[in-house]
């Protein structure tokens, strides 16, 4: 019989999801923080932009979608329930934050969306995201990045309507990064790939740890 796709993983693998998390949340403020103050201090910007873009309009209440992808974070231990399979998407995480490091570092840029005017009830929201975001770590955007990472992990458990959902929020979560004007296509783009490319080689690397490990027990000497 299949398991649910949402279920209690029991405190055991509640604590261990949150110490990973908590270690791959300083990680990325260590990174995504540094890249930051780094080209704060530089002279250099890349445009990443493409005309069209600027009659793209600012829709504040895409901000609500935006946030939400911190939902997917907190359903993370409660839909992957296998303690290997949840390090792994860690894992992926923890990679993709280097790798967009390395892109912040060698296309320095910022948005060239005009400042928001009236943001109406969305105000406090946006604001709050818009500071969580920084200033010029764009290209990928790792906001699209970790939502499709966690998506092809979550959809692994999921039923057909199930992935259609999910993938369907990741989408969401894509284009709410441009309707709030927080991100440029070139970011979204590059961040879908990264999140999928990321999550294979969490998975990859895991699956080669094991395989190393199986092989250095049977080969023992007993």
């Amino acid at each position: 019989m299949k398991e649910s796709f949402l279920g209690w993983p029991g405190w055991a693998h509640l604590r261990l999801a949150w110490l990973l998390s908590a270690a791959n949340g300083v990680w990325f403020v260590i990174v995504y923080g540094g890249c930051d103050w780094f080209t704060a201090h530089r002279n250099l910007r890349v445009p990443i932009h493409l005309p069209i873009e600027m009659s793209i309009p600012l829709v504040p209440g895409a901000v609500l979608v935006y946030m939400s992808i911190y939902a997917l974070f907190l359903a993370g231990p409660f839909i992957i329930r296998e303690r290997r399979e949840f390090t792994a998407l860690i894992l992926a995480l923890a990679l993709a934050t280097v790798v967009a490091g390395i892109g912040f570092l060698l296309v320095p840029a910022r948005a060239a969306f005009a400042p928001p005017g009236e943001l109406g009830i969305w105000a406090g929201l946006f604001r709050f995201a818009d500071q969580l975001n920084l200033d010029y770590n764009m290209v990928p955007s790792l906001h699209v990045t970790f939502s499709v990472a966690c998506v092809k992990g979550f959809a692994r458990h999921a039923s057909r309507v199930g992935r259609i959902l999910l993938w369907t929020w990741a989408a969401a979560i894509a284009l709410s990064t441009v309707l709030t004007h927080q991100h440029h296509l070139v970011d979204v783009v590059t961040g879908w790939v990264l999140g999928l490319c990321s999550y294979r080689a969490g998975i990859a690397f895991l699956n080669g740890l094991r395989s190393n490990f199986n092989f250095a027990a049977a080969h023992s000497p007993r």
